[in-house]
């Protein structure tokens, strides 16, 4: 991947957002970032279309959930806002999952399907989902299922993207949250691995949140996360 460290935007208004992303401004290249619904929500699409025309490469973590048609107008419709990368559940199933992938048509947007939130532990998706599937099979078969409808990639824990590349294909993308650099706090995610130990375990990329944007010095933790990944 050309960036394959993505920054969380978790910041509640544009303004807040503006304030982080300025510290990066004499950054080469940008840095990759994501927008997840909290932001979107509060901004709308113009600010994603501002940070685009800033040469921001987005990842816009909406997580769509719904019906095959209600998934496909959304992923046409964002299209037109030049993202990079979408969010979708893969537990909408096989013909949710087939419509988003028609609906995108000849863009250049990459389809990412969630498999299981970072913040579950594998009782409580047994629990929620009235299943007996360990954490790893249900992933597996999930990302199994969102590849063989021509989705380009998951969003898994790192501890799963071994598992995910053995039913997949290694050009399927596995990008992974609930990273944090070496020390730092777990917060609500309970599915956590450092940059070096996502690479280890075959990520093909990253989502770091807190690590970068509450440190102290936002540009040296972002250095230091590409430094770990490269290694």
């Amino acid at each position: 991947m050309d960036h394959p460290i993505f920054i969380a935007l978790d910041f509640a208004t544009a303004d807040l957002a503006r304030q982080f992303l300025k510290k990066f401004e004499h950054a080469q290249p940008k840095p990759a970032i994501k927008i997840g619904m909290e932001l979107f929500y509060t901004t709308g699409p113009d600010f994603v279309r501002e940070l685009r025309q800033a040469g921001f490469t987005i990842f816009l973590d909406l997580k769509l959930y719904d019906i095959p048609n209600t998934v496909a107008q959304a992923v046409r419709t964002i299209t037109r806002l030049d993202v990079q990368y979408l969010t979708l559940h893969a537990m909408g199933g096989a013909k949710m999952l087939e419509a988003a992938v028609a609906a995108k048509q000849n863009s250049d947007l990459k389809l990412l399907a969630v498999t299981q939130l970072t913040s579950l532990t594998e009782v409580e998706m047994q629990s929620t989902q009235s299943t007996t599937l360990t954490m790893t099979q249900s992933v597996k078969h999930l990302a199994e299922l969102a590849y063989q409808q021509g989705i380009d990639g998951t969003i898994s824990s790192a501890l799963e993207a071994t598992p995910i590349l053995q039913v997949t294909a290694p050009e399927f993308l596995r990008i992974t949250p609930g990273i944090r650099l070496a020390g730092d706090s777990a917060d609500d995610q309970k599915r956590i691995t450092t940059p070096s130990q996502a690479r280890e375990l075959a990520a093909s990329g990253l989502v770091i949140g807190r690590s970068i944007t509450k440190a102290q010095d936002p540009v040296t933790a972002y250095m230091r996360a590409k430094k770990e990944w490269s290694e």
